[in-house]
């Protein structure tokens, strides 16, 4: 049974299912060729990430195809209702990431408040002659210990990122429609371990008392940050979105860190991707990574694994 891996699969993956008798293709094909090369090639699974679409057209073309496949969590890019009413098994790997996502938010949250992603850009070209210039342009930085972290939307991802959060000493709150309250587990390298119980608040609580916003939630017809939600939050705040362009109205972002009324974004996620605005990519107040929360050897490897064992159980 061959099964084509369009966005690639770690080797790991690939490895698991080979030694259950799968032929694994990783040959990424163009988008507007793929419903023939599954054809042609007699593909029965077919793997995806972000790049690729399998939407109801390429699933009415190809009747070989029995299993789609998303390595990652959401899974906007494929119609997973229609696929399963046309008899096919959809999956995901919804907590092989999860780690790595959260690594990332952090990443962007100390790159902010120490004004990495504009030390970056200004140290080369003006590290030589205006050293302390930039040294005292750069010198009020800012410490997460003790600060408010306000987490919109608390599944698994959510809690990865709570979990890094009270480790560092941070004051975790969150929102989420469909959760109460959870338990976060925060685990030490020797095996020791603390738990901390998060009720969760209401979404403009959560706007109102944080120093620092991250969202974790799925791809919507509406925004979930718009002009509104940026005037309650505080002033100096800030904002991470490392879940799934269009969930923050990235006009209203521009205007709430042009008045000075946020202090800086990072976004991992845009609303047109693989052609982010410019206005955003040149932006002197946002942190930009090319949505890359996911693109970890060790999360690349969980996921192949994991669609291994979903594909040969469900498959073998």
């Amino acid at each position: 049974m061959k099964i084509l891996a369009n966005d690639g699969i770690s080797q790991s993956g690939i490895d698991a299912l080979t030694k259950n008798g799968f032929d694994v293709i990783t040959t990424n094909v163009a988008q507007e060729q793929l419903a023939d090369y599954i054809n042609e090639n007699k593909v029965s699974v077919l793997l995806v990430r972000s790049a690729t679409t399998a939407r109801k057209e390429l699933i009415n073309a190809c009747p070989g195809l029995k299993l789609i496949g998303r390595g990652g969590v959401g899974m906007d890019n494929i119609d997973v209702d229609y696929a399963k009413s046309k008899g096919l098994y959809v999956i995901n790997t919804p907590a092989a990431s999860s780690a790595s996502v959260a690594e990332l938010v952090f990443a962007h949250l100390y790159g902010g408040v120490r004004f990495l992603y504009d030390s970056n850009r200004s140290m080369p070209l003006e590290g030589e002659t205006n050293f302390k210039g930039l040294k005292k342009a750069y010198a009020k930085g800012a410490e997460l210990r003790g600060k408010t972290l306000g987490i919109i939307g608390f599944g698994r991802i959510g809690q990865e990122v709570a979990k890094i959060g009270l480790g560092i000493g941070m004051n975790v709150i969150a929102t989420d429609k469909f959760t109460e309250e959870a338990t976060v587990t925060v685990t030490l390298f020797n095996g020791q371990s603390i738990s901390v119980s998060i009720k969760t608040e209401s979404f403009n609580k959560v706007l109102e008392k944080s120093d620092f916003i991250s969202l974790h939630v799925p791809a919507q017809k509406e925004y979930v940050i718009d002009a509104s939600a940026f005037s309650k939050m505080k002033k100096g705040s800030s904002i991470v979105n490392a879940s799934r362009g269009g969930v923050v109205d990235e006009v209203a972002l521009i205007e709430a860190l042009e008045s000075g009324h946020l202090s800086f974004a990072a976004l991992d996620t845009f609303e047109n991707e693989p052609k982010p605005e410019i206005k955003l990519l040149m932006h002197d107040k946002i942190s930009l990574t090319p949505h890359i929360g996911a693109a970890t050897l060790e999360a690349q490897d969980r996921i192949g694994e994991e669609l291994a064992a979903q594909i040969s159980s469900l498959l073998k």
